[in-house]
């Protein structure tokens, strides 16, 4: 009693000296806006409320790490994102990355490829291969991973409306290279839904776009036991303007969105869950994005056991994959990235992600140049190998403030997913544009306090070097990319079964037409090289398109 009255006074005493100090005139908030106290204190909990709400490493709720050992274990599967040009040029930067340490592989595509339109489309000129490599085909397919043998690497695919059709090319290329689907690991972003919050690389309505995912994890399920067939991704739903908690908040309602699909699907959820993985951004705000990944896990892990009733503890375990905020990166001072980028990075591994992308100083300019790559990944290897980081699980749990960001993160996410809840789901929200109004705001904030000087970004609304001029090597993509590849798609239509092609096709839109499953189907089209122009165009006739409802 009398050291709880000491400390009380002792801290009255404090906030006295503080009201009465000088202080900068910078505004003392997160980046999402939230205010930040001047300091911290313990919350004095019980032995039982420890247990509850952080536990042990590995244990329920996971809050400190899915793994008892943390990094001691493994460390974190480096993964840069790569892709650009051909499939030739993407296959190269594929195996450089690999020589120089990276432990596993991750796609970019090209905007045509992203919104299912082959290299040939009339919507395709002037973007082939510009923003990530050009994949129409099989065939295509079959160079990307020329030489890489399927069942040596885990590959990541960063494809969403049309990712059953990649899907499909990539088990194709597989049953060439003789290795059985259990034997593949990897992750496909897969997550349309955020598509229509956020990016907008959406093809087909809702309703049957759920319907295809849920297929995917039905299949991978029983045939790709190891594969990850959606990371539920809240980067883009950051990237977009969201503050850390809507980005928390909206991730996750997406997941449970996917793992109710399933359930209704008949399957149980200990049967899928485990495989279902997600995608976070690690943004600015240091200690606000450590206490968003842990509360991810706390909220995941309670809502699967008690709400879904998963029974097997992998179910309950978030495993995510984390990339470095493209949307802070600079035009201006660019080596200024690389720091940003390590801090961000840090962040992600204090946080105790699973797989790890750091953005590379370029990115703002082109895409990133190969001394840009090895930075970036170098700067990944640094942080496990030099910093002393992985030494012990969860190094930041027990702090006053980040523990208290993380039980205030799980409540601001649990009061957005009542509003979520009253307005039907996620589908109906995305419907009347609720998510996409909540992020604009949220966006015009941090905006207005960049305007007013209120949030500092070095190099561009201070420190600003008006002499500067850069000079870093940038990757420029050649015109002949596009030339390459509409011959070669060319060339593939003449060469190959174009009645086998016409007889996949249709067998594609019955089953669209039905309950059964797509991606046998779209496994056998591949196979008769059918592009992803022809496939995603047969769907559209039985699916639709989807149009966004505008918001005022």
């Amino acid at each position: 009693m009398k050291d709880n009255e000491k400390f009380n006074k002792q801290k009255e005493e404090y906030f006295k000296k503080l009201n009465n100090s000088k202080v900068t005139g910078m505004k003392f908030t997160s980046v999402s806006g939230e205010k930040v106290e001047p300091l911290y204190f313990p919350n004095e909990i019980e032995n039982g409320d420890y247990l509850e709400k952080l536990g042990f490493p590995g244990e329920f709720p996971f809050t400190r790490g899915i793994h008892p050992t943390g990094y001691r274990g493994k460390v974190w599967t480096m993964r840069q994102f790569a892709g650009f040009g051909t499939p030739e040029d993407t296959n190269q930067r594929f195996k450089y990355l690999l020589a120089n340490g990276q432990t596993g592989l991750s796609v970019a595509f090209d905007l045509p490829t992203l919104m299912g339109w082959d290299s040939d489309a009339e919507m395709s000129r002037g973007e082939v291969g510009i923003c990530g490599v050009a994949i129409s085909s099989l065939e295509d397919m079959e160079i990307l991973f020329d030489g890489i043998p399927l069942d040596k690497v885990s590959t990541s695919m960063t494809i969403n409306s049309p990712a059953a059709m990649i899907y499909a090319f990539y088990l194709a290329v597989a049953k060439k290279q003789g290795v059985s689907f259990e034997k593949l690991r990897g992750t496909l972003q897969n997550d349309i839904l955020k598509e229509y919050i956020a990016q907008k690389e959406f093809i087909f309505p809702p309703n049957p776009s759920m319907r295809i995912i849920t297929d995917m994890i039905e299949f991978s399920t029983k045939e790709v036991p190891q594969w990850n067939p959606v990371s539920v991704s809240g980067y883009h739903i950051r990237e977009a303007g969201s503050t850390a908690a809507q980005e928390l908040a909206y991730t996750l309602a997406d997941g449970f969105a996917y793992i109710e699909s399933c359930i209704e699907r008949g399957m149980d959820v200990d049967e899928f869950a485990p495989r279902i993985s997600f995608f976070f951004n690690s943004h600015l705000d240091f200690f606000e994005e450590i206490a968003k990944f842990r509360a991810a896990r706390r909220i995941f892990a309670k809502r699967m056991r008690d709400v879904y009733k998963a029974k097997n503890p992998r179910s309950w375990w978030l495993r995510f994959h984390t990339q470095t905020a493209g949307c802070t990166l600079t035009a201006q001072q660019p080596e200024n990235n690389i720091v940003r980028t390590a801090l961000q990075a840090l962040a992600g591994v204090l946080g105790g992600t699973q797989s790890l992308h750091t953005n590379s100083m370029d990115e703002t300019l082109a895409l990133p140049s190969e001394k840009a790559v090895k930075i970036a990944l170098r700067t990944q290897q640094i942080i496990a190998y030099e910093t002393g980081v992985i030494n012990t699980v969860d190094p930041l749990g027990g702090s006053f403030y980040v523990e208290s960001l993380t039980d205030k993160m799980e409540e601001m996410a649990n009061k957005i997913f009542e509003e979520i809840d009253s307005l039907g789901g996620v589908i109906p929200a995305i419907e009347i544009g609720y998510f996409q109004k909540e992020i604009a705001e949220a966006a015009y904030r941090y905006q207005m306090e960049l305007d007013k000087k209120e949030k500092i970004i070095v190099g561009v609304n201070d420190f600003v070097d008006k002499e500067e001029k850069i000079d870093i090597p940038i990757l420029k993509i050649s015109e002949d990319v596009e030339k390459t590849q509409i011959e070669r798609l060319q060339s593939l239509k003449a060469r190959r079964n174009n009645s086998e092609v016409e007889r996949c096709l249709a067998k594609l839109g019955e089953a669209a037409k039905s309950n059964e499953n797509l991606m046998p189907i779209l496994i056998e089209a591949a196979e008769n090289y059918v592009t992803l122009g022809e496939m995603v165009n047969e769907l559209k006739t039985h699916f639709g398109i989807y149009e966004e409802t505008v918001v005022v």
